[in-house]
């Protein structure tokens, strides 16, 4: 196999994945039916990381053909058809518990989702959203428009018009319609685009402020600690 970078979702530790940390296997449907033939693989990643060391396991869906090449009969392979993510049951990261409570609750709810119905992925994406502008920035309005509109002197353009396209595409699966024939789909890619950003802010507002505030504690604490000590002498 090809070596390539990953993520851990147990321990967010970055690394490159190689033949000793993988395994796949592969279940081929051979047995006629109403959907045609399929193959099941199954791949296990296991964490470089000693002080982690969990496992990753996912199965993926796939059609396929048995086909002459001119020599042989081989088996080929479509486009994917379903992807799971059973153990853990979803991509979520882990984040630290000073995180408020009901928003690591619908960011986890909306990973684990995102492959089942990535329109209600993309919905409880909105309210994890909402639910950070709320709590972190003290921003509370009728509707989370005129939430991120206040919000847009606050922060970065780029990150301002992230928000913003996160409220319309989580409006899809909130709100009906007018046109009842127009029918917006999410698929699982733009979930995990919404997801991205919701990591994002995480890290950029609460992370980044507690480590902060951390390390400028311990300035003041290094300073108290002087100044006492010249007081003693």
């Amino acid at each position: 196999m090809k070596p390539f970078k990953w993520q851990c979702p147990y321990c967010n530790h970055h690394a490159t994945i190689k033949d000793d940390n993988f395994h796949t296997t592969s279940t081929r449907l051979t047995i006629e039916n109403s959907e045609g033939h399929r193959t099941l693989y199954s791949e296990f990643i296991v964490c470089p990381n000693p002080d982690c060391n969990k496992y990753k396991l996912s199965s993926y869906l796939f059609p396929t053909k048995h086909e002459f090449n001119g020599q042989n009969w081989v088996w080929e392979d479509g486009e994917l058809l379903q992807h799971w993510d059973l153990i853990p049951q979803s991509n979520a990261k882990v984040f630290p518990n000073y995180i408020p409570k009901p928003i690591i609750e619908d960011y986890n709810e909306a990973c684990s989702i995102k492959n089942l119905s990535p329109k209600a992925s993309a919905t409880l994406a909105r309210r994890c959203l909402q639910g950070m502008i709320r709590d972190f920035w003290g921003i509370s309005k009728g509707r989370l428009i005129d939430e991120i509109n206040s919000l847009e002197d606050k922060i970065d353009e780029l990150t301002w018009k992230s928000i913003d396209a996160t409220r319309k595409i989580g409006n899809i699966g909130a709100h009906m319609e007018k046109d009842i024939n127009t029918i917006i789909e999410v698929d699982q890619g733009e979930a995990q685009v919404l997801l991205n950003l919701i990591e994002i802010l995480i890290e950029e507002w609460y992370i980044s402020r507690f480590e902060r505030e951390k390390k400028l504690k311990t300035i003041v604490s290094i300073g108290k600690a002087k100044t006492d000590a010249k007081k003693k002498k």
